[in-house]
């Protein structure tokens, strides 16, 4: 028996090893392959050494059974690295490895293939130059390599395909010019090769593709003037060039593009009027030439593209009216006009296109009312009209025949009442009719609209109360009822607002207390209720709300201590309590609100000291007010720790003693009101009291100013100088008085001769200074007294060794000052190329916020030759540089990238709905995410940034459409 079981164990191992003989070449070949890859989910746990070939293995299709010919293992969340023994089959017709997880380099022997036709590399994470030896796989017809890391050029030895039918490359980091071999690839259909980095004019030779049918190449560095020659590829439907650096006018010629359906040249830097040839295209569906520098009016003829679908010209200089005939245009979904100088009515003829989902014509000069017939467009789904100077009603049917779900009508002229069936089907998500002068009560049906997401209806005569209908809106995220006419009591149902995080009631007749169910908006991330006339004490209960970033509870009538409580909002970042009747003592647990930029508490009845943990607040930068109230004892010396501080506000308090030196020596400080206390002593004479105007220190009788002769003697130090002045001769005195009167005669004369001297220079302009339009033209200097010579010298003119960094409007400077402070300067490009506007945008928005994570900007230079924005210095750089460096992406660790991801978003909830005026980046990037020191994360390059507050700015826009909108082909077309 036992000689039995081993024979049989003998023919079982023979028969095992005829098994594995038994698979085909090919099979190997493909075991080969997968040795070099790592399948954490077995997708190719069917690849079996036991079988006699591979056509029955997952990803694999054989013909005749037997021969391999296509292999497609996409998505199958492979790494490791490609092994070249996969060119080794002689049949290959397709190789797919798409959307997995690859890296490495592309091998070289893969010019080794003789029949593949389709090649898939798309959506891995290879790293090479562009592979030039797939350049010699003449079958090929379809060459996907994008969403990689290749980089270098696009090989000469391209025009070497003759079969080559389309070309996907975008998503690299393709550099340098398209070659002119490229018009050799006369089957070449589609080109996409987006978001790379290739530059210079796009060649003349790709007009001779003849078969081109698509055509993208969106952000890119392309330049040079509109592609005219394209107009002789007849087969040519899309065209998609945005976000590019083509300039100049559109030609006439744009009418010989007759197959053209798609034209995307959106986010360029075309000028001029927009052609009435434009109105030649027969078939053209979409037209995006949104955020150019066109003029002129719009072109009557555009209006003869029957066919169009989706028309956007927003964001550019366009005058005029909206012509009337877009009737016309019967089947017209979408209608972007927005931010251009566009005036008069606006046309009641668009109310008869009734396939209409969008329209947008906010941030123009438009008058008028809006039409009736828009209540009337079934299929409207987004309407904004926002920043203009419309008058009427609201259409009183709007949203009843519709399922609108964006309504932005705000900063308007308006009056009436709202709409009542304005969320008839309950999709409305978005309602904003913010300034305007509707008044009335709310409508039920609004108060009861459960697809609510944002209801701002701030800044307008509405009257009501706040009901316990709200209540009920469980989706809402923000409500902001500000600067209107409600009354009445805030109901405990409050509480029930479990979605809301923005929740705006200032500036209304409130009364009553704050109920203590505003505890369970765990979600809540700004309250105001500033203004009103609350009473009572301030419920402990919004310790519970921990995502609290803003808290403003000023000018009312609360009473009572400050609950220690709130000291656990630790994500706060302001706390204004001023102009109440609070007491007690100033809590130290404010203290440990360490994200603090402002603290307002003046106005009230605090009484005891200044909490020395206040120096804890290292963060505070806008303002620290405890003015106004009965405040007593030392100022801390300790707060000299709060070296971002601008505004330090103690007056009209009871503080004694001596005004701490470290005081003095905060250089961020621009005020510091310390007036009518009981200081004594000197005012400590350094750079930051010495530029303060000496109001800001009078009612301390026993205060002395340097220079000021309203010191009392028994009352002040006494001073060696002092002494000997008064002890020293006679002839001591006189020529003492002698050599100051010259001194001072000299120093006069210094002065004038260096500011005759330097006056033609240009000079920076300090953002402690208001900043507006009408002030870009003045020259000032900063608090740190930078001269633009004090610039050239520190950059060494301006050298390439100081370049820190470019961009497509200018180049950043590493300028280290004589004093060994380092600070970075953006030179944009002069007046005329493309740097003015990207100059008022930066100095308009940066010179008005203040928060940790955006970069801080120190001042301007506005002149003719140099446009210069001097930032804090980031000395890690940018995101993208570390991310995409060959060493330094190992410097991050998933803690730290995670810092770097919370700080950026953080940025940007300020930017978006905290700060005054609301800005929206626009430009949001990993180059334009900066790390400090310790690499944390900081906003930076506001060229293209908009302001949207309504009270404050004259524009607001978002990325085209103004509410999210991305143009539906261009979110994927490259």
């Amino acid at each position: 028996m036992g000689g039995n079981k081993i024979l049989n164990l003998t023919i079982m191992f023979c028969c095992l090893i005829v098994s594995v003989q038994s698979l085909n070449e090919e099979g190997n070949i493909l075991l080969e392959f997968k040795n070099s890859l790592t399948d954490p989910y077995l997708n190719l746990q069917s690849w079996n050494p036991l079988d006699s070939n591979p056509c029955k293995w997952k990803g694999i299709d054989c013909i005749s059974n037997k021969t391999v010919v296509a292999i497609n293992l996409s998505g199958f969340n492979l790494s490791g690295n490609l092994s070249s023994s996969i060119s080794k089959l002689p049949h290959l017709n397709i190789f797919n490895i798409s959307k997995n997880l690859i890296s490495g380099p592309i091998p070289s022997n893969f010019s080794s293939f003789k029949a593949l036709q389709v090649l898939d590399l798309c959506t891995n994470r290879l790293h090479s130059e562009f592979p030039s030896h797939l350049c010699t796989i003449t079958s090929l017809t379809k060459m996907y390599l994008c969403e990689n890391y290749l980089f270098g050029g696009i090989p000469h030895n391209i025009g070497n395909l003759p079969s080559l039918e389309e070309l996907v490359v975008y998503s690299n980091n393709l550099t340098g010019e398209i070659p002119s071999s490229i018009g050799l690839l006369k089957r070449l259909r589609i080109i996409r090769a987006g978001r790379n980095l290739l530059s210079g004019p796009l060649p003349f030779e790709i007009s001779e593709c003849e078969s081109l049918n698509v055509l993208g190449l969106a952000e890119n560095k392309l330049e040079g003037p509109f592609p005219s020659q394209l107009q002789s590829l007849k087969f040519l439907a899309t065209v998609i060039l945005w976000n590019n650096l083509f300039s100049g006018e559109i030609p006439p010629d744009i009418g010989n593009f007759t197959s053209l359906e798609l034209l995307a040249m959106n986010g360029n830097q075309l000028t001029g009027a927009l052609p009435r040839e434009i109105g030649k295209l027969p078939v053209l569906k979409r037209l995006y030439i949104y955020t150019n520098q066109l003029n002129g009016s719009i072109p009557v003829e555009l209006t003869n593209c029957s066919n169009a679908v989706e028309i956007d010209l927003s964001e550019n200089k366009l005058t005029g009216v909206i012509p009337r005939e877009f009737a016309q245009v019967s089947g017209l979904e979408l209608l972007y006009l927005f931010e251009n100088h566009l005036e008069g009515e606006i046309p009641i003829e668009l109310g008869e296109l009734h396939q209409l989902k969008r329209l947008d014509l906010s941030i123009n000069n438009l008058t008028g009312s809006i039409p009736l017939a828009f209540q009337n467009l079934i299929f409207l789904k987004d309407i904004q009209l926002f920043n203009n100077h419309l008058s009427g009603v609201i259409p009183p049917l709007l949203g009843y025949k519709s399922n609108i779900s964006i309504i932005n009508l705000s900063k308007n002229n308006l009056i009436g009442s709202i709409p009542p069936h304005i969320c008839r089907y309950q999709k409305l998500n978005f309602f904003s009719l913010g300034s305007n002068r509707l008044s009335g009560n709310i409508p039920h049906g609004l108060k009861t609209c459960k697809s609510l997401d944002q209801l701002m209806l701030g800044d307008n005569l509405l009257t009501g109360s706040l009901s316990v209908e709200y209540t009920k809106l469980q989706n809402l995220s923000a409500l902001e009822l500000h600067q209107n006419r409600f009354s009445g009591l805030i109901p405990p149902e409050i509480g029930n607002f479990t979605s809301i995080e923005r929740l705006l009631l200032s500036h209304n007749h409130f009364i009553g207390h704050i109920p203590p169910e505003i505890g369970n908006l765990v979600k809540l991330a700004a309250f105001n209720v500033s203004f009103n006339r609350l009473i009572g004490s301030i419920p402990e209960e919004l310790g519970n709300c921990v995502k609290l970033e803003r808290l403003d509870l000023s000018s009312n009538l609360f009473t009572g201590p400050v609950p220690d409580k709130l000291g656990s909002l630790v994500k706060l970042e302001l706390l204004k309590l001023s102009d109440n009747r609070l007491t007690g003592s100033i809590p130290g647990s404010i203290g440990g609100l360490v994200r603090l930029t402002e603290l307002q508490m003046g106005g009230n009845l605090f009484s005891g000291s200044i909490p020395v943990e206040l120096s804890q607040l290292t963060a505070l930068q806008i303002a620290l007010n405890m003015s106004h109230n009965n405040l007593s004892g030392l100022i801390p010396s300790s707060l000299g720790s709060l070296q971002m501080l601008e505004i330090l506000c103690l007056n009209d308090n009871d503080l004694s003693g001596e005004i701490p030196t470290s005081i003095g020596g905060l250089r961020s400080l621009n005020q510091c009101n310390l007036s009518n206390n009981r200081l004594s002593g000197v005012v400590p004479n350094t750079p930051t009291f010495q530029k303060m105007d000496t109001s800001n220190f009078v009612g301390n009788n026993g205060l002395c100013v340097v220079g000021q002769n309203h010191c009392h003697s028994d009352q002040t130090p006494s001073s060696p100088y002092r002494s000997w002045f008064k002890d020293g001769s006679a002839k001591e005195r006189i020529i003492s008085i002698v050599s100051f009167c010259i001194g001072i005669i000299s120093l006069v004369f210094i002065i004038v001769v260096c500011w005759i001297m330097r006056r033609p220079g240009p000079s920076f302009a300090s953002l402690d200074d208001q900043i507006r339009e009408d002030e870009l033209d003045g020259y000032y200097f900063p608090k740190q007294g930078f001269n633009y010579q004090d610039l050239v010298e520190a950059t060494g003119n301006f050298s390439e060794a100081a370049v820190v960094g470019k961009g497509a409007c200018g180049i950043v400077y590493k300028a280290v000052m004589a004093d060994g402070e380092i600070i970075a300067v953006k030179k944009l490009k002069s007046r005329g190329e493309g740097g003015d506007s990207s100059f008022r945008a930066e100095i308009s928005t940066l010179g008005t916020i203040r928060h940790k994570n955006i970069v801080k900007l120190y001042g301007f230079c506005y002149h003719q030759d140099s446009n210069l924005i001097l930032y804090h210095y980031m000395p890690n750089g940018s995101l993208g540089e570390i991310l995409h460096g060959d060493e330094t992406a190992t410097m991050l660790d998933w803690d730290a990238r995670y810092r770097i991801a919370l700080g950026a978003a953080e940025g940007l909830c300020y930017l978006h709905y905290d700060c005054k005026p609301q800005i929206i980046h626009r430009d949001i990037k990993s180059n334009n995410i900066l790390l400090d020191e310790y690499f944390e994360a900081h906003l930076g390059d506001f060229g293209l940034a908009k302001l949207m507050d309504f009270t404050y700015s004259k524009s607001m826009s978002a990325v085209a459409g103004s509410y999210g909108y991305i143009a539906p082909v261009l979110e994927w077309f490259y």
